[in-house]
């Protein structure tokens, strides 16, 4: 398992700072960039966010490491995740929905619409920043050390830290209070996805009757960051669903060590394929690559979007 967790965190947290790196150092040379790549910069340091103070520790403890960590190290380790584990959802959605718009039809009413989006993905990004931030505070406050003692009916101990169960009632608005916004963005995000699903549908039906295997240079990279953008959110809710299964089932019953170690090894699959996937599917990351070189990539293995 700590091999497993060691190959997971060093994979992951290498394929997103590259990605993150690219994408920040391509902007400051000055060469355009999608609009979309401001919310991919976003998702793949959310990813590292998730890595490190899940992936770490979890390696320590496997490695037989105990007790490493005190209230104050397991409140900040435990606040890093949760909240990079919301802002990798929020992103995620955030990047389904304005990809659901850009490939709308030009109908009038949409027109306005598609023109503003770029416009609001800072403020958007901004006020996810912001809400998680601030509601993760509520999960900080019950964190301890594996040490903390007490009637175990009130304690959740996991391997590195133990939680300090809320009275019943608190807890049940502690619960309606975080699975809202996680509910709200996998709604969006399931809408989005049939939409887009619906849209590329109709450009296949389109392509056979006219006849032809491509389509122009214009709206073929659309298709492709669009399948990118499937793929990665049809990954991330099949991952997410497991683990959510997973984490509702040990606060029902006794934790398990196998219950735990799923669980994380779950929580960091995400975060450690998705740069994989992009890297293998975005056409636009080696076009990056050849500018960041100062070379230039042939046109006909060129896919400009």
């Amino acid at each position: 398992m700590s091999i497993i967790f060691f190959f997971q965190t060093g994979i992951g947290v290498l394929g997103n700072s590259f990605l993150t790196c690219l994408f920040i150092f391509i902007y400051l040379r000055g060469h355009s960039l999608r609009p979309i790549d401001t919310i991919l910069t976003q998702l793949t340091l959310a990813n590292c966010l998730v890595l490190l103070p899940k992936g770490v520790p979890q390696i320590m403890t496997t490695l037989g490491l105990k007790n490493f960590l005190d209230d104050i190290g397991c409140k900040i380790v435990f606040y890093l995740h949760r909240v990079s584990r919301g802002l990798s959802l929020t992103m995620t959605c955030l990047l389904s929905v304005f990809q659901a718009i850009t490939i709308a039809p030009n109908m009038y009413s949409l027109v306005e619409l598609k023109a503003r989006a770029p416009k609001y993905i800072i403020p958007s990004s901004l006020f996810s920043w912001t809400f998680h931030l601030l509601l993760n505070v509520l999960i900080a406050l019950g964190m301890k050390g594996p040490r903390h003692a007490g009637n175990s009916t009130e304690i959740q101990h996991f391997e590195y830290c133990s939680y300090l169960f809320a009275p019943r009632y608190q807890a049940v608005l502690l619960l309606i209070i975080f699975s809202f916004p996680d509910a709200l963005c996998l709604g969006l995000m399931a809408f989005a996805s049939g939409y887009m699903v619906f849209l590329l549908y109709g450009h296949h039906k389109q392509v056979q009757q006219i006849h032809i295997s491509c389509i122009s240079a214009r709206m073929s990279p659309e298709v492709r960051a669009t399948q990118t953008i499937l793929l990665l959110e049809s990954t991330f809710v099949t991952i997410y669903s497991l683990n959510s299964i997973f984490i509702t089932y040990m606060h029902f019953r006794k934790t398990s060590l196998w219950l735990m170690q799923t669980s994380a090894f779950l929580t960091l699959s995400f975060p450690a394929v998705s740069p994989c996937m992009l890297i293998n599917n975005d056409s636009q990351v080696p076009r990056y690559c050849y500018a960041l070189c100062g070379r230039k990539r042939p046109h006909s293995a060129l896919a400009a979007y």
